[in-house]
């Protein structure tokens, strides 16, 4: 059964993956190869990396706040990852639809699950794995140098590694990201066949 949504020929676009096989790498490639797509900015109650701009790559705001936010229903969809809130805001994604865009969430299984009950507009969801999971380890590891993760950071997200994993086959599509240029043409072909069914 069709869903009558909000938003008609537009897409919310999820992608999500165990941390370190490298989804926010190809939204950036995706958003820099595709003018009509929009990154959601999610807002968090971590700290900023050294590396990170406030409402650029995330809206850092206060636990009072985020809290303030899930009562007054200001989150499509929001979750506890690794200690710290994360949450998209309704009225920054129908924002950016308004402007004629789509929108990309670079956002985990719990997030993706929430979104998929909204009735903003047509959705499509895609999983990204990595080739194993010491390839993971590798990538955390060289990560940490620019993030300042330390050992129990790396230790945290490799434990959440295999629950994420068990929510792949909930996606639309998986997508092994092995080589990250060949991953993102895949990711752009999948967008790009989806457009195609509105005709």
């Amino acid at each position: 059964m069709n869903r009558v949504v909000d938003y008609k020929n537009k897409l919310l676009i999820i992608i999500s993956s165990p941390s370190g096989t490298g989804k926010t790498s190809i939204c950036k490639k995706i958003i820099n190869y595709d003018k009509t797509i929009k990154l959601s900015v999610s807002h968090t109650t971590r700290d900023p990396r050294d590396n990170e701009i406030n409402g650029v790559d995330y809206f850092f705001i206060s636990s009072d706040e985020f809290n303030r936010k899930i009562i007054d229903k200001s989150f499509i969809e929001y979750a506890n990852v690794f200690g710290n809130y994360y949450g998209t805001s309704r009225e920054n994604v129908k924002k950016i639809l308004s402007g004629d865009f789509d929108v990309l969430f670079d956002i985990d299984w719990q997030g993706a699950a929430q979104i998929l009950e909204s009735n903003i507009a047509k959705i499509v969801t895609i999983f990204l794995v990595p080739p194993s999971k010491e390839v993971v380890f590798e990538r955390l590891e060289k990560r940490s140098k620019e993030t300042g993760d330390g050992p129990a950071d790396i230790k945290r997200r490799m434990l959440e590694y295999e629950n994420e994993m068990i929510h792949a086959n909930e996606y639309d599509y998986i997508i092994l990201n092995e080589d990250i240029e060949e991953c993102t043409a895949k990711v752009i072909n999948i967008i790009e066949k989806e457009r195609k069914a509105f005709n």
